[in-house]
């Protein structure tokens, strides 16, 4: 299924197959992309704060930063699935190359500047609920983790709930981000 009006839409192609081996070590294995990530995360805010200015004056996210951010949440997309065990292959450093849960972004938009100015405000009760389904799906994970080792797959239910999750999550990160105007929506349950 396809939310094609939506901007931020996450794609699941897994299937459901998990290495026993790599679920056991799973975090350990995730280790370098969380570092990797942290740094990224830093220059991503400098970023932000540039593409702030220019939208405000603009109405718009200039494209090469509209294309870093959206690379940015695609990269995050994939390590969070790793270690949610939403996925199980290994992922790429970067937003490149293909992997069995993504996020594609639509281009730059025009936005409100009254909205681009009170992003931070306005994110606030989104980013409340997305903290609460981040709870949720680390307590999928934890379940999922023991049933990934018992089965060697991962349950449909857990998988979803887990990328219902996450889809909801980088909606948010990709709003407060300025990569849409559209404010994150919870949607309905069918994966993408």
């Amino acid at each position: 299924m396809s939310d094609v009006a939506y901007p931020i839409r996450l794609v699941v192609t897994d299937d459901l197959r998990r290495s026993r081996l790599t679920v056991f070590f799973r975090y350990l294995l995730a280790l370098p992309h969380m570092v990797w990530l942290a740094l990224y995360g830093l220059v991503v805010y400098v970023v932000l704060v540039i593409a702030w200015f220019a939208a405000l004056f603009t109405g718009r996210v200039p494209a090469g930063l509209h294309g870093f951010l959206a690379g940015f949440i695609r990269y995050q997309t994939r390590v969070n699935a790793y270690m949610y065990l939403v996925a199980n292959q290994f992922p790429p450093f970067g937003a490149g190359g293909e992997y069995a849960i993504d996020l594609e972004v639509a281009g730059p938009e025009r936005q409100g500047r009254l909205g681009i100015f009170f992003r931070g405000l306005l994110v606030l009760p989104a980013l409340a609920l997305s903290g609460l389904l981040g709870y949720a799906m680390a307590l999928v994970a934890f379940g999922g983790w023991f049933y990934a080792l018992w089965h060697g797959r991962m349950s449909e239910g857990m998988r979803d709930l887990g990328a219902y999750s996450l889809r909801f999550q980088q909606r948010t990160v990709g709003y407060y981000l300025l990569l849409t105007s559209r404010y994150p929506a919870l949607g309905r349950v069918p994966m993408e």
